[in-house]
């Protein structure tokens, strides 16, 4: 395992700049606000601490990056930013989430809810979930999965003619595998920040999706037509599960965060860490860095007390809108669905932390 460590002095740097004008808008933040951004460069910090690598396939080592500063990221010219007139987050579902129409729906708003929190201070809207027939994407199978697979880019350019008014960007989400070219074996999600469109998938992040037992393994793919896609009619989709929400919402935030124009984080543990497959991808820390956090409060300016409050009660809340079963509903309606936030307490313990600090 490696270390990625850098010095108290680059760190520092890395956060508040040496451009005085940026130094001066740090000093005028609150002095708890300072506190808990500071711990980015304390050593030892109990907060954040550094990168570790655990193989040559990490995202670090395969993909080399310039680091952004928050210096570089404020003054980047292509970057978006919320106005008053652009300040929605849209979320499209393509196809179910869950194995029921109610549980999907449930689920999606779940996703809602922990953006809103995540991204404290924009609105969070839900598009009409649609099937994959609506996109008119390409598909196939998998050749190393034998699952479904559906075309990345396609989505992003159905997503680009769906684009509210008022939308700062809007994000696909989908249960199916996803693909951005014939050449590739799959992708976790593609963004067009200029559009301000992604599509994400959370397929791989089932239990199981990489056995060989898995219920969504298509062996042939039987069609009409390029037009048919009744393959998806009855397509399987995981138990939803905490672990399964966790890992939802890591991707979901992440992909939102390149679209701000946070890139890949380099400085230290932090949500925005690239990542080649699961493992990394789990042991990334579910929020962001000081660094990060600094970089998404410019951008959208909350107070940083009252969004991790926002995220402790996104955990400890029970879900509003638990669907509920009479007699004349079909049986596809669940009798209700709590939600599976066990996965989150450490996270949850982790905020408390932070927020005794903001508050010291």
């Amino acid at each position: 395992m490696q270390t990625v460590r850098h010095s108290e002095h680059t760190l520092k740097t890395a956060l508040i700049s040496k451009n005085p004008a940026l130094v001066s808008q740090y000093e005028k933040l609150e002095a708890g606000e300072q506190r808990l951004l500071n711990e980015a460069f304390r050593p030892h910090s109990d907060l954040f601490g550094p990168i570790t690598l655990h193989s040559p396939s990490d995202w670090i080592t395969s993909h080399p990056e310039a680091p952004q500063d928050f210096e570089e990221f404020f003054s980047d010219p292509h970057r978006k930013t919320p106005s008053p007139e652009k300040h929605s987050v849209y979320i499209q579902c393509i196809g179910l989430l869950g194995n029921t129409r109610s549980i999907s729906e449930e689920y999606v708003k779940w996703l809602k809810g922990y953006c809103e929190a995540f991204f404290y201070g924009l609105t969070v809207k839900l598009l009409e979930p649609v099937p994959v027939s609506a996109t008119r994407c390409s598909f196939r199978i998998n050749d190393h999965t034998q699952n479904l697979q559906i075309h990345a880019g396609q989505i992003l350019r159905f997503l680009k003619k769906k684009k509210p008014e008022d939308a700062f960007c809007v994000v696909g989400i989908t249960m199916i595998d996803l693909y951005p070219r014939d050449s590739w074996n799959f992708v976790f999600g593609q963004a067009s920040l200029t559009d301000g469109v992604g599509i994400f998938s959370f397929a791989r992040y089932g239990s199981g999706f990489y056995s060989s037992h898995y219920g969504g393994k298509v062996k042939t793919l039987q069609r009409k037509s390029s037009s048919d896609y009744s393959v998806f009619d009855d397509y399987y989709v995981p138990e939803v599960t905490s672990v399964l929400l966790l890992r939802s919402c890591k991707t979901l935030t992440h992909e939102i965060g390149h679209i701000f124009g946070l890139r890949h984080c380099q400085w230290l543990a932090c949500l925005m860490q690239g990542s080649n497959h699961l493992e990394e991808a789990d042991r990334r820390p579910l929020d962001l860095c000081p660094i990060c956090l600094r970089k998404l409060q410019s951008a959208i300016g909350f107070p940083l007390e009252d969004r991790y409050r926002a995220l402790v009660r996104w955990v400890e809340a029970e879900s509003a809108d638990t669907p509920t079963v009479t007699p004349k509903h079909s049986r596809e309606e669940h009798l209700g669905l709590p939600r599976p936030v066990e996965a989150f307490q450490e996270w949850k313990e982790w905020i408390t932390k932070c927020l005794a600090l903001l508050q010291k």
